[in-house]
């Protein structure tokens, strides 16, 4: 699975330069769960190097994440003891159920569908995110308590905020973002994250500043947590382990299309949610954080020369060995330091480019961008994702619908040069009237077929040539239906040509087969059609009226 076992050079240096920018937002986001630091740690160490091992990308790096980390953080906060500690074994509970649906959403190959989620959704969705982790950090990052972690209450809470600043731990927050900001401009070569946290922890110990620091990370390997699952609490734990394989499912494969994108080449993504999923088990087992695909470590590991998904597993390595060596130092970090770190994570999962663009992109998608970020911050993230998508996809359906009515009348005003189809004497062709069915014929466009067959009616002998219908929905059907039945009380006989198996079978259960159109006007191709057609103009006894031959399009 592995290949050869011996990583290359480029392998090497893209895991450790992945591990380095992770270290500091592992130890950020494992705080800003409740867990503290070292869940961080030990979620990217075990979801990072089996992902890696499993996964269907080959140069993806896994670990926590924003939106995995504020959906975790929701579940710690939800179930704590009265202690004041987490009840480890729920909150594991949820993040394992959480992999193993993953990897069953990986077995059912739903893994391609990323691709139908639209931008102005995700655009919104991520924004929504990096506003709620800015929000959260607002008191951290100036040395004062949170009043909660939820940003409508911290929002609410803003006014105290000015009395609680503490400067000196203020400037160190503020120190921090600075360098975060400042730094990527003048050099790439070393993560700025990781610079702020040295340099600022360095400045408050040799400088003596009383700031609170987190804690220290126990050290050696983390013990295997056992998972308890309890009826009482089995409906949160069902919902936030689902909300948790969703977020991971579309993080992780937003992140593995921006890998295909700068190396040119093809992820599996249903092997992808598979690997992502056994990954989250083996960090839950440990008492990690959930993680997922992330776009900076990814990038940072291919721009360092990680070719293959031994640079994942290099990138687990690391951190386990800083783990094991440097444990102890963490405790000096303070927590302002942190937080001006996920300050700027924050920013970075704000979409500008999409934001910038608001005034000139089209309404809809300016409105679903906004609805969705609202959503996010005020509401939560399944909610807004959930309410984007039915917005999006009506606001899809509305556009289809206009395009095929628009494209219709256009075909009906056009002369098409389609009579040399049918090869008639022209005494036959007075009362004749065949039309072309194109594309998808679903609820979206029942009123335009409606108002179609309306303009056919005048004739006695209608064919509609369905060979290129692509679609038909219920409600397509049923507009079939009620467009053949006007046609029948006017007087005019109906004939199908190339209808598909399966669409023949909807009509018939909803019984427009044989009472709307008989099992004898059913043809399965237009050669069938043309020998039986002399005979059934005479059957309905042709006049001259001059109305000639009409042959018309009806795009769907």
């Amino acid at each position: 699975m592995l290949g050869s076992l011996i990583p290359s050079r480029g392998d090497v240096f893209g895991g450790i330069s992945a591990g380095i920018v992770a270290l500091p937002l592992c130890l950020a986001f494992g705080s800003l769960s409740g867990l503290g630091p070292e869940a961080g740690l030990y979620g990217a160490i075990a979801a990072g190097i089996l992902a890696a091992i499993f996964g269907g990308s080959s140069v993806l790096v896994t670990g926590p994440t924003n939106p995995m980390t504020l959906v975790a953080a929701a579940v710690v906060a939800a179930n704590i003891l009265p202690t004041g500690e987490a009840n480890i074994s729920v909150v594991v509970t949820a993040f394992l159920l959480a992999g193993a649906l993953q990897v069953l959403l990986g077995v059912l190959r739903l893994g391609g569908f990323i691709r139908y989620v639209p931008y102005p959704v995700i655009s919104g969705f991520m924004s929504g995110i990096g506003v709620i982790i800015i929000i959260q950090q607002l008191y951290p990052i100036v040395g004062a308590a949170a009043p909660s972690s939820d940003a409508v209450k911290i929002l609410r809470s803003l006014p105290m905020l000015p009395g609680a600043i503490v400067w000196p731990v203020a400037l160190l927050g503020v120190a921090t973002f600075a360098i975060i900001q400042i730094l990527p401009r003048l050099t790439r070569k070393i993560p700025a994250s990781l610079v702020a946290l040295i340099v600022v922890t360095a400045c408050t110990v040799a400088l003596d500043i009383n700031a609170p620091r987190i804690e220290a990370i126990p050290a050696g390997l983390p013990a295997l947590v056992i998972p308890k699952l309890t009826f009482d609490q089995g409906a949160m734990i069902v919902t936030a382990a689902v909300e948790l394989a969703v977020l991971g499912a579309i993080d992780t494969l937003l992140s593995a299309l921006l890998a295909d994108s700068l190396t040119k080449s093809h992820h599996d993504s249903n092997r992808e949610l598979i690997g992502q999923g056994i990954g989250n088990i083996g960090a839950a087992l440990v008492g990690g954080l959930p993680g997922a695909g992330a776009n900076i470590r990814t990038i940072v590991n291919i721009e360092a020369g990680g070719k293959t998904r031994l640079s994942g597993v290099v990138h687990g390595l690391f951190l386990l060995a800083v783990l094991l060596g440097l444990s102890k130092l963490v405790q000096y970090i303070p927590n302002a330091v942190l937080a001006g770190i996920l300050v700027g994570a924050g920013l970075g999962c704000i979409d500008f480019r999409g934001l910038a663009h608001l005034g000139k992109v089209p309404r809809s998608d300016a409105a679903v961008l906004l609805i969705v970020l609202g959503l996010t911050v005020f509401s939560g993230l399944i909610v807004a994702v959930a309410v984007g998508l039915i917005i999006a996809s009506f606001i899809f359906m509305k556009k289809v619908a206009d395009i095929s009515e628009h494209q219709t009348a256009i075909s009906l005003l056009a002369d098409e040069p389609w009579a040399d189809e049918i090869d008639i004497p022209a005494e036959y062709r007075d009362r004749l009237l065949v039309k072309h069915v194109e594309g998808p014929l679903f609820f979206g466009f029942a009123r335009g077929f409606l108002n179609i067959a309306a303009r056919a009616a005048g004739g006695r002998l209608l064919i509609l040539r369905m060979e290129r219908v692509s679609l038909m929905d219920q409600s397509g059907a049923y507009a079939l239906q009620d467009a053949l039945v006007d046609l029948k009380s006017s007087g005019m006989r109906t004939v199908l040509v190339g209808l598909p198996v399966a669409q023949r079978d909807i009509l018939e259960a909803i019984h427009v087969i044989p009472d709307l159109v008989s099992t004898k006007d059913l043809f399965a191709n237009f050669a069938e059609l043309k020998a039986a057609l002399p005979k059934m103009l005479a059957e309905i006894g042709a006049t001259k009226q001059g109305l000639g031959l009409q042959n018309e399009a009806v795009a769907t």
